[in-house]
């Protein structure tokens, strides 16, 4: 059962990484989602998750700093006030009983698959214009509350944090996807010192986040490889459906939600006709937008040509 449990988490780290990798957020949302989804107890499921995200949110934050995409003054503002929120969550969550904390955990993991779902499938991927500089007043409570949301629901910094970063329009996105990489190191280690307050070392194992760790190294290159294949439009529906589907799931097959064979399946018609619509409008709108950009590259490809056999020409 050891060995299952471990390939089960190894797996679940892979593909959350792949997620991750292919669209710059949701690792948390999507491992903590699959925890579950094995039965892992929510608290210990969502400390196993910020126990790997001590590896991985570090590997991830140097390479930023190396390749210049870090804006240490929103690192400072945001992740200071992020451990705290996070750490507040973690203690929160320890506190509260099985039967309790896991309909909490998947009602704030399917909000957070909502708007995984519909940012993707309507808008694709964020974009963010420059602007002037982010202020205290705004990213302290941004990381309050990104924070606690990200330990409680197992996951949430980048969700949250990085589209409202964006919206804001004062900073490059490739500083904004970093800063918040480079600061969610914090968080998972503010997070892991609240559960281990709050739970002591029963519930985690270790081992459970090593094998979610090595999970997710192997997955790096093949998310890279994804993320050049898989239209990330398209990849953010379709991850979003299965976060929906998988937490709606658990609410109703909880006490709490009492629903009937009838309504579940009422319930599941639902989500996955919407999950279809969803899909097939990504699919439709990335063809639209390749359309779109087709012709202007043809032109840039049919005009360098004639201009060099004419500068030669002139040569001549």
């Amino acid at each position: 059962m050891a060995v299952r449990t471990l390939i089960l988490l190894a797996l679940a780290g892979l593909g959350a990484q792949l997620v991750d990798g292919s669209l710059g957020m949701a690792y948390g949302v999507t491992s903590t989602t699959l925890l579950l989804a094995v039965g892992t107890n929510p608290a210990a499921a969502s400390a196993t998750v910020h126990l790997a995200e001590i590896g991985t949110t570090l590997a991830s934050g140097a390479a930023h700093w190396r390749f210049g995409n870090v804006d240490w003054r929103v690192v400072v503002r945001i992740g200071v006030p992020g451990a705290i929120g996070a750490f507040a969550g973690a203690t929160f969550l320890s506190k509260l009983s099985t039967d309790t904390a896991k309909p909490v955990m998947s009602l704030i993991l399917l909000g957070l698959g909502l708007y995984v779902l519909t940012r993707f499938t309507f808008a694709g991927l964020p974009e963010g214009r420059l602007g002037k500089p982010l202020r205290r007043r705004f990213l302290t409570p941004l990381g309050l509350v990104a924070g606690f949301l990200d330990a409680t629901g197992g996951g949430g910094w980048g969700p949250v944090g990085t589209p409202a970063i964006l919206a804001s329009g004062r900073l490059e996105p490739r500083k904004v996807i970093g800063s918040i990489d480079t600061s969610e190191f914090v968080v998972a280690v503010a997070a892991s010192a609240g559960f281990l307050v709050g739970l002591g070392s029963e519930g985690v194992d270790a081992s459970w986040a090593a094998a979610l760790l090595a999970g997710g190294l192997v997955a790096a290159p093949v998310a890279a490889w994804l993320v050049r294949h898989v239209p990330p439009r398209v990849l953010g529906s379709a991850v979003g459906g299965l976060i929906v589907l998988t937490n709606a799931r658990t609410l109703l097959h909880s006490d709490w939600a009492g629903a009937g064979d009838a309504v579940r399946w009422t319930v599941y018609g639902a989500i996955y006709a919407a999950w279809a619509a969803a899909l097939a409008h990504a699919v439709r709108e990335h063809r639209r937008q390749e359309a779109r950009e087709a012709p202007a590259g043809a032109a840039d490809g049919a005009g360098d040509p004639a201009g060099t056999r004419s500068a030669e020409s002139t040569a001549v």
